[in-house]
């Protein structure tokens, strides 16, 4: 018993030395690699003395060696680092397969087959838009034979009707023109020119209403309805415009007329009132020379449409007179404005003593001359009755001070004539 006892103490000892030993704990490289690669490897065993039987795990009382041997076996390294990872990685949301360096079956998440990457949603909304105009540009490019042909086919149809609008544009803006010119020209203004105006614009309007006299176009001024059988959308919108350029060309007229009044019975200044009444005035007549045409076009329908279609042309021709006359009182203030200027005359100032003149420097701001019959404003600068009056036209400010003197920009003074086509 005690020589066991004597045997058994340098064993118990030589345990503990290996349990607290550091050398124990530290596995080579080997080792190392396996435990990366296979799962988990833990040898415990001192400085080697004596090479191990491979794969065995045993305690020998001769070489005083423990060795535990915790690596996987080839074919559970890759099923047990999936499913330890699969735990792991469950709080995640990550799908990524452990792959092993073994040459064992590699086993694949389904999971990871079966739900698609995260994608930006908002990264795909430029994409589908360029492929969407994309589409549309080679669909343009296909159709463009088509539609060149289509074209040709409709011009041919309407050959006249487009040259009657291009002819009647041309005109409205050589015309406009020149009034322009000589009304900003005073008494300097061209009678030989104003006359020619006056001309071109009577043979046009005689031209046009001769090429379609059987038509009867001309009712459309006196506010009756042509003999245009059968009268469609587009009959009524062609002869709306027309009817509109028309009206143009009327008042237009009585511009170059008032031009070639002489000075001594129209100045300056009356003349910018007469100009801005007439245009007043031909604008209210453009607003309500479509609506014959509009209120026929409305009501007509066919005997197919029975009752249900009559009681709804009447509805909306009704609504249609609704909203005109609604757009006709709106019209009539500013005609009001209008012929209380004409009447009472605008006020952009007092007469300007000759010492102010002097004070001033004798020479007007606008013209670069001498002043002719000058207006002082409250800004107490000096101007021209009619140059200041030529800026009031476009303008409502002192042009030196921008100081607002009048409250409203009265238009169409200067002569021109407004662009906008009326046509409901």
């Amino acid at each position: 018993m005690k020589l066991r006892d004597q045997n058994d103490r340098p064993d118990s000892r030589r345990a503990l030395q290996l349990r607290y030993s550091p050398a124990v704990m530290q596995p080579n490289s080997s080792e190392r690699g396996a435990h990366e690669g296979n799962g988990l490897s833990l040898n415990l065993q001192p400085e080697p003395t004596r090479p191990p039987a491979p794969g065995a795990a045993a305690a020998s009382p001769e070489s005083n060696e423990v060795r535990v041997n915790m690596t996987s076996k080839p074919g559970e390294s890759g099923g047990g680092a999936s499913s330890r990872r699969s735990r792991v990685n469950s709080h995640s949301h990550t799908h990524s397969q452990p792959h092993s360096h073994n040459r064992g079956p590699h086993h694949s998440n389904p999971e990871a087959e079966l739900d698609p990457p995260d994608s930006d949603l908002d990264s795909g909304e430029p994409s589908s838009s360029f492929s969407e105009l994309r589409c549309l540009f080679r669909w343009l490019q296909k159709s463009l034979p088509f539609l060149v042909i289509i074209c040709a086919k409709l011009v041919v149809q309407h050959a006249l009707g487009l040259a009657v609008g291009v002819g009647l544009f041309t005109t409205f803006l050589y015309v406009n023109k020149n009034i322009q010119t000589q009304v900003f020209l005073q008494d300097r203004h061209s009678k030989l020119q104003c006359v020619w105006l006056l001309v071109f614009l009577t043979s046009s309007t005689l031209l046009l209403y001769y090429t379609f006299f059987s038509e009867t176009l001309h009712y459309c001024l006196i506010f009756l309805s042509p003999t245009i059988e059968p009268l469609g959308f587009w009959e009524v919108l062609w002869t709306v415009g027309i009817t509109n350029f028309i009206i143009k060309f009327l008042f237009m007229g009585i511009k170059c007329l008032i031009l070639l009044m002489p000075s001594s019975l129209v100045n300056y200044k009356t003349q910018g009132r007469w100009v801005m009444l007439s245009e007043e005035l031909g604008q209210a007549h453009q607003a309500t020379a479509p609506v014959p045409l509009w209120f026929r076009y409305l009501v007509t329908y066919q005997e197919v449409d029975g009752t249900p279609g009559l009681t709804l042309g009447v509805l909306l021709a009704l609504l249609y007179l609704i909203m005109k006359l609604l757009g006709l009182y709106g019209q009539s203030t500013s005609i009001l404005k209008t012929v209380r200027v004409f009447l009472n005359g605008e006020h952009t100032g007092t007469a300007a003593t000759r010492s102010q003149c002097s004070e001033a420097g004798d020479v007007c701001p606008i013209c670069q001359g001498e002043y002719r019959d000058p207006r002082v404003l409250l800004c107490q600068h000096i101007f021209c009755d009619d140059c200041i009056a030529l800026w009031f036209n476009r303008e409502k400010s002192c042009p030196l001070c921008r100081t607002v003197i009048t409250e409203k920009v009265y238009k169409w003074r200067d002569g021109a004539t407004s662009p906008h086509l009326q046509i409901y």
